[in-house]
């Protein structure tokens, strides 16, 4: 998804499917089976690529693997998420 600049807490775009699917067997066959889960995101401007990213994330709760996203210049049509929980902020802790 992609957060709004100004605010993090609000969702502008969704893609319409996951861009993560366990398919490896690393990621299919561990602690938990069958799972993957996105743990940080590093944007490679050391590359000169401003629009490309690795995605670190965890495999089957085993291990950590890392994926590469180039960016598109444009977007699919995807989902814009109606106000929630999610997109309309956690109260101050």
């Amino acid at each position: 998804m992609v957060l709004s600049p100004t605010r993090p807490n609000q969702i502008v775009y969704r893609w319409p499917e996951p861009v993560l699917t366990p398919e490896d067997p690393l990621e299919c066959h561990g602690v938990v089976d069958d799972v993957v889960f996105p743990t940080g995101i590093d944007r490679r401007d050391d590359l000169g690529k401003p629009d490309r990213f690795d995605i670190y994330y965890g495999m089957a709760d085993d291990r950590i693997g890392v994926a590469r996203l180039d960016m598109p210049e444009r977007l699919p049509l995807g989902e814009i998420e109606a106000p929630s929980i999610a997109t309309m902020g956690a109260p101050a802790r």
